[in-house]
């Protein structure tokens, strides 16, 4: 393989990784904000709304996987759930790991309610670094191809 082709193939992984990081990143945000928001209202405690945050993240997660790759290679919710499942189950554990991390540091996990801005501030401080995190992990996987684009 020439070096331009290399050059052209690490670039296509790259974006197609950074792609897949967003699409995935947007599946844990979505369970992980209803998770952190049922865990406040309810005044779960800070462990088990993490753990709620963190459940209902690899649904939202899986799920939207799940279905963006039944529609895009018209496959049984099954065959889809065996194409996305190991490189999502790890995709997401980098994120929510790193997500819970940096928003109980900052505060926003213990904010106690809904209507005080550091919860906000601490689920949106917590939402780039997880891309970080995620991203080489991704594109990683993409390279070992143990991660379907979609």
């Amino acid at each position: 393989m020439n070096t331009h082709r290399k050059h052209a193939h690490h670039g296509s992984v790259l974006k197609t990784s950074a792609h897949a990081t967003v699409h995935c990143l947007l599946g844990c945000v979505i369970g992980e904000v209803a998770g952190l928001i049922i865990g406040t209202l309810l005044a779960l405690g800070v462990a088990l709304t993490m753990a709620l945050a963190v459940i209902l993240a690899y649904v939202s997660g899986l799920t939207l996987a799940i279905v963006s790759v039944m529609r895009g290679q018209e496959l049984s919710f099954a065959a889809a759930l065996r194409v996305v499942w190991l490189a999502e189950a790890i995709s997401i554990g980098v994120m929510e790991l790193v997500m819970n991390w940096i928003d109980y540091l900052v505060g926003g996990i213990q904010a106690g309610s809904v209507l005080n801005p550091i919860f906000w501030f601490g689920l949106l401080a917590s939402v780039p670094p997880a891309f970080l995190a995620a991203w080489p992990v991704n594109y990683w996987l993409l390279r070992k191809e143990l991660r379907a684009p979609h």
